[in-house]
């Protein structure tokens, strides 16, 4: 059923960018600019909100954008309204900011919002619809980690750019009868380093979800040398680490809400492997270019569905609730029930069995 009531809409993208913001953007407006509303872009997500920095958006502004990574709109993951840093004399102090979020928001004439982010996102739109605010959220992240969806967007472009990465690492690994490491993003979740793993045949794949032992990985990498395999593949996930040890953390970040940046993992599995063993040993950190690049065909086509899905539900009054893939099809959750959770690989996940059939290791 239509809401007549609905004359004007905001659209922000949060967090970490990725291939597919563009096309929900497009998406998004293209179906409610023909559908007579106006559409005001925010810039670089809830900071946007926090800086009152809107705009009225076009049919031209959105028009080409399809193929486009990153995001026309920008983005920020440090503008948590609820947490916001700021600078004073050589120390940060975290202020509260959702009232001038809000108020904001009002001032702009905003009948409701489309945010398009991961969980701290949605975290944060949670905060802001106990404020009064009619929000719908799409599910953004290359991880793969948001609650109650089976996938995000962003993701399969970046499986596919890291498993093109690591088949280029084949033929060097091969050539000089090392062992090479790569270390893939995922924070918390192995989705990525998993699906890139199996896609690109990975020796040896470390995620968060299975704490690994050295001496197994190391094992694995003298076995195949033993059997004339004179390399081996260790595709491993940020989050990932060794039985009984820590998280490797990278660096702090004193004004982001979610400090903590993990990194080091992939050179500490390099050096013990080459330690243990004596095989030639390499790391290979990818970081952002993960995060780079045109969406796949797969990502734009979902993105587009997950877009119109999301106007939907605006024009059917149903705010608050988060477009999710679930068996399949597409539906939509409370954000409230996403709000502050992270979907990881289950222990019985059919991805991880398929594998371990195949001869990969889990380190375990």
């Amino acid at each position: 059923m239509a809401n007549d009531k609905l004359k004007r809409i905001g659209i922000l993208t949060g967090g970490g960018d990725c291939p597919g913001l563009n096309a929900v953007i497009r998406s998004v407006a293209k179906a409610a600019m023909s559908g007579g509303l106006e559409v005001i872009g925010i810039a670089d997500g809830y900071l946007g909100l926090i800086e009152n920095r809107l705009h009225t958006m076009t049919m031209r502004e959105v028009s080409g954008i399809l193929t486009q990574g990153g995001t026309i709109l920008g983005s920020c993951n440090k503008a948590d309204p609820s947490n916001y840093a700021v600078r004073v004399g050589d120390k940060w102090q975290h202020r509260d900011v959702r009232d001038q979020v809000v108020a904001n928001y009002h001032q702009a004439g905003l009948d409701a919002m489309v945010v398009i982010g991961g969980d701290g996102t949605m975290a944060g739109a949670a905060q802001l619809v106990q404020r009064g605010l009619k929000i719908v959220g799409v599910p953004k992240t290359i991880d793969n980690d948001l609650w109650a969806t089976e996938i995000t967007f962003g993701h399969d472009s970046a499986v596919a750019t890291a498993s093109d990465a690591l088949d280029k690492v084949h033929t060097t690994a091969s050539s000089h009868h090392r062992v090479m490491v790569v270390e893939l993003m995922g924070r918390y979740a192995g989705w990525l380093a998993l699906h890139a793993g199996l896609a690109s045949g990975a020796d040896v794949i470390l995620i968060p979800e299975i704490p690994f032992d050295l001496e197994k990985v190391a094992h694995k990498c003298a076995a195949r040398r033993a059997i004339g395999k004179g390399f081996t593949i260790i595709a491993v996930g940020e989050g990932a680490k060794p039985l009984g040890g820590d998280l490797f953390v990278n660096h702090i970040v004193k004004d982001s809400p979610d400090p903590v940046r993990l990194g080091g993992i992939g050179k500490f599995v390099a050096n013990a492997v080459e330690d243990m063993t004596g095989l030639d040993s390499r790391t290979i950190v990818l970081g952002h270019v993960q995060r780079g690049g045109t969406p796949t065909a797969f990502d734009r086509i979902l993105a587009t569905q997950f877009g119109y899905h999301a106007f939907q539900l605006l024009m059917a009054g149903e705010f608050n609730r988060m477009v999710a893939m679930q068996a399949g099809r597409i539906d939509s959750v409370c954000i409230d029930e996403v709000a502050g959770k992270v979907r990881t690989v289950p222990a019985d996940s059919p991805t991880v069995a398929a594998a371990r059939s195949l001869g990969t290791s889990f380190g375990d």
